[in-house]
């Protein structure tokens, strides 16, 4: 199965990056702070997980008036920079993983994630994985998922046909991007969303670990 995609375009939070409970921690932090927001149930706020923080405002908070958007940003941007102490790093044989892809097997990797662009240069650094990733998309310099500008211009840039590209996600976020964009998805649970809600948008396979997508055929 894998062998017939040159181009596997990864999501970040929750895919390859053990980040959920750091993101859902600051989101309750962010909520406290910026007062005025209904109270939340982590398992609320982890929905809004692979959106721009400004589509999961409103994802959280249809009701809210949305002159609270910059205020409750700047909180949760204080709180994943700086002042949150909820760890988050690479999930378990991720970085294996991507060298294997890319040296190994010759794949292109990509990235289409609802991260910023200063926050995902920010992880790559962190985790000094830049050198993996032939290119790179962020909601802030297209659109957030799923609408499937990002992966068009992944495609574009790499010139990469759609039948030659897979997505990775652990979201339905992921898997409707891919859908919309006209990629093949492959699912993968240990981050937000489980087997059966991925499963509903046809991925052609869904896995627990990254470190098994080497074992797809």
């Amino acid at each position: 199965m894998l062998k017939q995609y040159k181009l596997v375009i990864f999501d970040w939070d929750g895919t390859v990056m053990d980040s959920v409970a750091r993101i859902v921690s600051c989101l309750e932090e962010a909520a406290r702070l910026t007062g005025g927001l209904p109270t939340l149930s982590p398992e609320q706020l982890k929905q809004m997980i692979g959106l721009s923080l400004e589509k999961g405002f409103v994802f959280l908070y249809p009701d809210v008036p949305f002159s609270l958007f910059e205020t409750w940003k700047a909180h949760y941007g204080q709180q994943f920079r700086d002042d949150n102490p909820t760890p988050h790093a690479f999930y378990p044989g991720v970085t294996d993983t991507l060298d294997t892809l890319k040296n190994a097997s010759g794949k292109v990797l990509g990235v289409a994630t609802g991260k910023s662009r200063i926050g995902l240069d920010r992880a790559m650094g962190e985790t000094d994985s830049q050198h993996f990733f032939a290119a790179t998309r962020t909601a802030d310099e297209t659109l957030s998922k799923p609408d499937p500008l990002m992966i068009h211009a992944l495609l574009e840039e790499l010139g990469i046909n759609q039948e030659e590209a897979v997505m990775i996600g652990d979201t339905s976020h992921d898997m409707l991007l891919a859908n919309n964009a006209g990629i093949d998805a492959i699912g993968i649970t240990w981050g937000v969303h489980d087997a059966a809600t991925l499963s509903q948008y046809h991925p052609v396979a869904i896995i627990n670990t990254l470190p098994e997508l080497l074992k797809l055929p």
